[in-house]
């Protein structure tokens, strides 16, 4: 059984008492090369990310081979492309998906993938895919989340242009259809997406409205908005990955390099670290440091019975005497002996209080 607000995949707990789960998506940036997905997965492993996804598709599985215009994109990265085009070149060929399940497996990171029709799922479902991915612009497809869900298999829903009741309704599709472990990524789907977009505050919103883990599907250009939504309760990150932005694929402009995805890692668990716990006590490496506080300091020597005035007591640092809260108090009281200057004020020095 999951701790609360959290999933599983492949063996590794995903929650907000875990580090930050890093996908790196390699959509289309293999650019049509077998050679260039293994790398990938390896470049993936090396950079420190917990899982690589694909997207399982082909040309005619999510468009049609059509010219008018509605089948024509305007405007963006893909300007003037029909669908069919882009997508016969972006997509990865079904009989690369078995190598690239044993390779990873070898190279021990995590694969699965996000199906765009039924017969992916069967394809993902023979290979053993350990969990499902359904992309933003899926997410209002209900039945084809109702059959991933059949699946049993952890299922992570990107909800780029859903509004608040189809999010509602893709939770519930799958739920009903028996999906046990559930997340949703909070996504802004332009390529590449401004940070001004993202509004992070959604993502406590979210957690808290749907009761599922919460994550960030992040297609800004760098990675500070993946940083700061761990801050806000994203457990899980997803950024596009590639080898080389120069390389001229549909999606290589908007990835991440393998040194940024390095980065990304490592910098995601230490802000997920310095998360904590709610602690207003003194931490081990502050210990050292406790000298340099000030305290209450004898700046004059004294003789035995002399009175403290404010000329004679100084809160100053090192903090080896009384908390300076207490000088109104001790004005007025007697030393007990003899008292150099520089001497730390302590309950033993005074009488009278």
């Amino acid at each position: 059984m999951n701790p609360p607000n959290s999933i599983r995949i492949a063996d590794r707990l995903i929650g907000p008492n875990e580090p930050p789960y890093v996908i790196a998506e390699m959509s289309a940036n293999h650019n049509g090369s077998i050679d260039n997905a293994l790398r990938i997965i390896d470049a993936a492993r090396q950079a420190g990310a917990d899982a690589v996804k694909l997207q399982t598709y082909r040309p005619d599985t999510i468009t049609l081979d059509c010219d008018s215009e509605e089948f024509r994109i305007r405007g963006g990265l893909w300007d003037g492309r029909t669908l069919y085009d882009l997508y016969r070149e972006a997509h990865l060929p079904w009989e690369w998906h078995a190598p690239l399940f044993a390779h990873a497996r070898k190279a021990g990171i995590t694969l699965f993938s996000s199906p765009f029709d039924p017969t992916a799922v069967d394809l993902l479902e023979d290979l053993n895919a350990p969990a499902y991915k359904i992309a933003s612009f899926e997410a209002i497809d209900l039945p084809l989340i109702r059959y991933v869900a059949s699946t049993g298999k952890p299922m992570i829903i990107s909800t780029g242009m859903a509004d608040a009741d189809e999010i509602g309704e893709a939770v519930e599709a799958a739920r009903s259809a028996g999906c046990q472990e559930l997340a949703l990524l909070h996504c802004v789907s332009g390529y590449p997406a401004p940070a001004s977009d993202y509004n992070l505050r959604t993502l406590p919103d979210m957690q808290a409205r749907f009761s599922v883990p919460v994550g960030l599907s992040d297609h800004t250009l760098d990675n500070s908005t993946a940083l700061a939504s761990v801050a806000l309760g994203a457990v899980i990150i997803e950024k596009h990955f590639t080898l080389d932005r120069s390389n001229g694929g549909p999606d290589d402009s908007f990835s991440l390099e393998p040194a940024e995805l390095r980065s990304l890692c490592e910098c995601a668990r230490t802000a997920w670290h310095a998360l904590g716990a709610i602690d207003y006590g003194r931490k081990s490496s502050e210990a050292g440091n406790v000298q340099f506080r000030r305290s209450l300091y004898i700046v004059r020597d004294l003789r035995r019975g002399e009175p403290i005035t404010e000329e004679v007591i100084r809160s100053i640092r090192p903090g080896f005497g009384l908390a300076p809260k207490h000088l109104e108090r001790l004005i007025g009281a007697r030393v007990t002996r003899d008292v150099e200057r520089g001497t730390p004020v302590s309950w033993d020095l005074i009488d009278g209080i």
